[in-house]
């Protein structure tokens, strides 16, 4: 199979496939096995399991809202280190978080719609993949249903207020 660049001109938004600076599969290894890692001690944890996840949702446990607490600072040290070192991404590029928008509708609209998902599921959206390897069949389902949600967004983002 080849692959042919088109000109720069007619599609400036197409990414060459044979370009130099994409990320080789050793540069992405590390990725991967952080992510098997992550799904491993998400599951072991069990802040993946459903009966966790509805205990949090009822106040009936500590548990989730140790290890939602327990994440912010470690979030908060990440990106520290990140502008600190002045990181770069894979390509190359600076790493930058960009200020978001003031407002409180749109994110306690977007919060409560993730809330209930979250809740109707007994699934967060992270662990989705973590929760099929552990074979958790019933989490396609809400994965079918993350991947659509995701197509229809895509369909009607322009016409959505950012």
């Amino acid at each position: 199979m080849q692959f042919r660049s088109l000109p720069s001109a007619a599609a400036p938004d197409c990414v060459d496939v044979a370009d130099a600076s994409a990320p080789t599969l050793a540069k992405l290894l590390p990725y991967l096995f952080t992510g098997l890692a992550f799904g491993f001690i998400t599951i072991k944890s069990e802040i993946a399991s459903w009966y966790r996840i509805q205990e949090m949702f009822r106040f009936d446990s500590f548990h989730m809202y140790g290890v939602i607490g327990s994440a912010i600072p470690v979030a908060a040290l990440g990106l520290w280190l990140l502008r600190r070192r002045e990181q770069r991404s894979l390509n190359g590029e600076r790493i930058s978080i960009p200020p978001k928008d003031r407002g409180f509708v749109r994110y306690a609209a977007g919060g409560t719609l993730f809330g209930l998902g979250w809740a109707l599921a007994g699934a967060c959206p992270g662990p989705m993949l973590a929760l099929a390897g552990a074979g958790w069949w019933p989490i396609l389902i809400v994965l079918a249903g993350a991947v659509l949600g995701t197509y229809v967004y895509g369909l009607v983002r322009t016409r959505l207020p950012h």
